[in-house]
């Protein structure tokens, strides 16, 4: 299935575009500017980022962690978490189960 998604503006330097959802599960690319910052939130859902590409440091309940191009983090349901992007690059965020706060704010086709 080919995606045709738009790109939508999240924080300051940062865009991200939501992938069709399945039942129960979630995707999102998400693209940063050097130096942007997800600001530091919590949710029910378990997520997991993979890098694409780029440096990031994540903080989970107040510990950081660095995470390169090809590796993954998993943010545990309830966490509060942020990230900040230490040169451009972009992620890919799985949730589960959906998140319906985002979807509910895309415009219907």
């Amino acid at each position: 299935m080919i995606d045709k998604e738009q790109w939508e503006p999240a924080e300051p330097g940062v865009k991200r575009r939501i992938f069709s959802p399945g039942r129960s599960l979630m995707m999102m690319e998400v693209r940063f500017e050097a130096g942007a910052e997800g600001y530091e939130h919590d949710h029910p859902h378990e997520q997991m980022s993979y890098c694409l590409r780029g440096r990031f440091e994540f903080r989970i309940d107040g510990t950081k962690h660095l995470v390169r191009a090809g590796e993954t983090i998993v943010i545990p349901s309830g966490a509060r978490h942020g990230v900040t992007a230490l040169e451009e690059g972009a992620l890919l965020d799985a949730f589960t189960p959906l998140r319906e706060d985002l979807l509910n704010r895309r415009p219907k086709e």
